[in-house]
Order: C-alpha cells, then sequence, then structure tokens
C-alpha cells in the first residue's frame, strides 16, 4: 500500500465529485490535503471534516479562482506557505456543448483557463520545488476526449488534448530529478470515460424512461454501449485508486503518460 504519511497533496475542484473522491483516497493513505475549488463554507467545512475523517493530519482549503493566474499565484504561495505540494492534481474543470459556430467565446475563454492554462500555472510553481525534494507527482485529470474527439465540444476537447501534451513537455523536462529511492517526479495524465457523478444522471434517468422503466444498471449499460465497450461507468473512487497508485514511489519511471479509464473506449 502507499504511504504518504509527510506528503502534502493539493487537489483542485476538491470539494465535490471526482476531486473530493481522489482527495480522499489520497487522505487515507495520510497525506495532508489542501482542498480546492467553489463552494460555501458549509460545503467546505463538510470536505475537509470528510478528509480529516478518512485519515488526513490536516485538510484546509484554499481559495483561488482557476480563470485568473494571479489568483493562482496566491493560491499556490499559500500552499507553500503550508508546506508545499509534494503531489498536485489538476482536477478543475469545466464544459459547454454547442457546435463551433454557436460557441460562445466567453465559454471557449474560460474552459482553455480553467481546463488548460490553469494547469501550466499551477505546475510552474509547484514542480521546481519537487525537484528540489527528490519526489513529486503531478496527476493531471484530462479526459478520454483527449485522445479522441466528440461533436459540439470544441473547447472542452482542445484542453484536454493541450493537457496531455503540456504533461508530455512537463514529463521530459523533469525526467532527471530525483531518482529511484527518492521516487522522482512525474508527471500523468488520467483520461476517465463515462464516471458516475451527478452531472450524468439526468442521462441515465432519461435514458431509463425511454426504455419502459428499466432498472439503472440496465439504463447506464445502454447508454454506455454507444462508446464504453465495457458498458460499465468508472466510479471517481476507482480515478483516486489510480490516482494513489501513481504517487508510490515504485511509479518512478512511469512518466508522459496519459492512461485512459474508458472500458475500451478508445481502442475502438
Amino acid at each position: 500500500m502507499t504511504d504518504l504519511s509527510g506528503k502534502t497533496a493539493l487537489v483542485t475542484g476538491s470539494v465535490q465529485g471526482i476531486g473530493l473522491a481522489i482527495a480522499g483516497e489520497l487522505a487515507k493513505a495520510g497525506a495532508r490535503i489542501a482542498v480546492h475549488g467553489i463552494a460555501g463554507d458549509a460545503q467546505i467545512e463538510e470536505a475537509c471534516q470528510h478528509l480529516r475523517d478518512l485519515g488526513a493530519p490536516q485538510a484546509e482549503f484554499f481559495r483561488g479562482d482557476m480563470r485568473h493566474p494571479d489568483q493562482i499565484a496566491d493560491l499556490m504561495t499559500a500552499v507553500e506557505a503550508w508546506g508545499g505540494a509534494d503531489i498536485l492534481v489538476n482536477n478543475a474543470g469545466i464544459q459547454h456543448t454547442a457546435p463551433i459556430a454557436e460557441m460562445p467565446t466567453e465559454k471557449w475563454d474560460a474552459i482553455m483557463a480553467i481546463n488548460l492554462s490553469a494547469a501550466f500555472h499551477t505546475m510552474q510553481h509547484a514542480m521546481p520545488i519537487m525537484a528540489e525534494r527528490g519526489y513529486g507527482r503531478v496527476i493531471n485529470i484530462s479526459s478520454v476526449h483527449g485522445l479522441i474527439a466528440s461533436p459540439e465540444k470544441a473547447p472542452y476537447t482542445a484542453a484536454k488534448f493541450g493537457l496531455i501534451g503540456l504533461s508530455k513537455v512537463a514529463a521530459l523536462e523533469y525526467a532527471q530529478a530525483g531518482n529511484r529511492g527518492s521516487g522522482g517526479v512525474t508527471v500523468n495524465c488520467i483520461c476517465p470515460g463515462w464516471t458516475e457523478t451527478a452531472i450524468i444522471e439526468p442521462q441515465i434517468t432519461a435514458r431509463a424512461a425511454a426504455l419502459g422503466g428499466v432498472d439503472r444498471d440496465a439504463a447506464i449499460a445502454d447508454l454506455l454501449s454507444e462508446k464504453q465497450p465495457s458498458r460499465r461507468t468508472n466510479t471517481p473512487e476507482e480515478i483516486g485508486a489510480l490516482t494513489l497508485w501513481l504517487c508510490n514511489p515504485v511509479a518512478h519511471n512511469i512518466t508522459g503518460t496519459a492512461i485512459p479509464m474508458d472500458g475500451g473506449w478508445t481502442s475502438q
């Protein structure tokens, strides 16, 4: 099992969903968690307490709007003052679907800023410190749409493709930092397909109704049959489990990869 005692992890977008599940798996391994996201005080405290209950020796919230480089700089400075991120998970992201001809410019700009540029800014701050320590993990949450395209997702797909390219460059630049004993500094992407989050519930409900009221598992299997051959979703915790494994020092030579969790979607 991976022991992250003494390590600090910054997980962006970690007050709910996939980000909170990733933070939870790191907390179980003993990491301190720098929590981040957009939420009210009650949700923030609930998330932090949840992570403490799972085993994080500390879980504190750090603010920063990922659209704005100056706020990201303030966020990273605050985390550095707290001890610095040994593990950086760039999970924060947004989505908007529309044909290219109808895509609002402000949506393009926001998606590119949060889903791609923000990762550049966090990595630029965090990775030199990781190199000095000889251990560091950057795990960027891309998507199956960082590997293949779908209609009406131009900014999301462009950002996720870009995130994989950015990660490969950073992996090369830091490949010689640290060593086997210290764990090295690695940069990898996880590329989930369909994942059990609140955002897909309306689609599941609609599909169940369209099929005459079948149960939830049958609705999911039918919905996923169009693209994900396993017909099974990921859970956020499974994405967290892969993140945790990549943090193990034994993974020191796994860097620059984009790992699909897509039930065979990109193998077709």
